[in-house]
């Protein structure tokens, strides 16, 4: 009874391996993991220039502007009583422009303020500036503002991507933390992940997934580990998160060509995950039909993958039903079921699954 009762547990709550970023640091290089920065102490008037020109921006992964009046009117009055400001990390693009790393909320702030878009509000230092626009200050204070600089602290492009994965990392210390795939979202921002949104964003996607609202760009992420596994499978190597971050530098800069293939790959899987499993996809479930895990990510990966198997084979009625009448009983596999709640992202559990899978799908055709 007990190990009944444990293997139930297994299905509800998987053990999933929590992945120590460290993990991936060591899946590179020992010669790579240096980190590569910039110091620059840029005024005010720069930054708010930069940003202006487009020189500087805040990925649009970034939490929106959340500061309220009196935090950002704090953050002037710090500038106005020379108050050293936190460091701003910033990160160098392919195409040398800047993204901020950390640092979005005072830089918006400054912007807002210097545009006249809110009066000062809770000053403690100077509170004869309550309630003052910019353009309603002295002009030498305003000199003063602007002139003021941030120390920022620029990550180089020559950084390998996945030093840099493990930085920003280290600096979500928000009190929302961005989840991966924000990140990942910020840092190979372009073609490929305008591309992953789009796909994203489709309905059926999200039904399969079982969304029913935004969880945090989970849907996007496992566009990604969709197409990740369905090209690159035979070169996985744990963790989850370095295998993710290979696929999207490799595609960043997507091209025209890899979009329409890798789009064909994206409509190819969907259609023939939903013709097998339907609304049971990527579900745990009984003999009976009733659903103990409503999504389980490692379940996913083997699924993606049994649709190879059905390369030129006709998917009819008689299939379909003999596929989801055998398919629970791979959750009695000792195998099949360790491979799916623990030490998910090891290669071995991985490798498991996906053959145990496959070869049901493969004898069935």
């Amino acid at each position: 009874m007990a190990k009944q009762g444990e293997e139930l547990a297994d299905k509800l709550f998987p053990r999933f391996e929590y992945e120590d970023p460290s993990d991936s640091i060591l899946s590179i290089a020992p010669e790579q993991r240096r980190l590569h920065t910039d110091t620059y102490d840029l005024s005010i008037s720069t930054v708010i220039d930069y940003l202006e020109k487009g020189h500087l921006f805040i990925p649009h992964f970034q939490r929106g502007y959340v500061w309220t009046q009196v935090q950002a009117s704090r953050l002037v009055e710090s500038l106005i009583i020379q108050c050293p400001i936190p460091v701003v990390y910033l990160n160098q693009e392919t195409d040398e422009r800047l993204s901020v790393i950390d640092g979005n909320q005072r830089i918006q702030s400054l912007r807002k303020y210097v545009s006249n878009e809110f009066e000062l509000k809770g000053l403690t230092a100077y509170p004869e500036l309550e309630g003052l626009y910019y353009h309603q200050l002295d002009s030498r204070i305003q000199r003063h503002i602007k002139n003021r600089t941030l120390r920022c602290i620029v990550i180089m492009k020559d950084t390998h991507p996945q030093v840099k994965f493990d930085v920003f990392e280290r600096l979500n210390t928000g009190a929302v933390k961005l989840t991966a795939q924000e990140l990942r979202h910020g840092i190979y921002h372009g073609k490929l992940m305008d591309f992953v949104d789009r796909l994203a964003k489709r309905k059926n996607w999200k039904k399969m997934l079982a969304l029913t609202q935004d969880r945090r760009m989970r849907a996007e992420e496992f566009v990604i580990r969709l197409l990740a596994f369905y090209t690159n499978y035979s070169d996985y190597s744990k963790p989850m998160s370095a295998f993710l971050n290979r696929f999207c530098e490799k595609y960043r800069d997507l091209t025209d060509i890899q979009e329409k293939e890798l789009e064909k790959a994206f409509d190819t899987v969907v259609s023939r995950l939903n013709d097998l499993y339907a609304h049971f996809a990527f579900k745990i479930f009984t003999d009976r039909g009733e659903v103990l895990s409503e999504f389980n990510a490692a379940l996913f990966d083997a699924e993606v993958m049994s649709t190879k198997s059905l390369d030129g084979a006709v998917i009819n009625s008689k299939l379909q039903s003999r596929i989801r009448s055998l398919f629970p009983k791979l959750f009695h596999d000792e195998t099949f079921q360790k491979a799916i709640t623990r030490a998910t992202s090891d290669e071995k559990q991985v490798k498991a699954r996906v053959e145990k899978l496959q070869k049901l799908i493969a004898d069935l055709v």
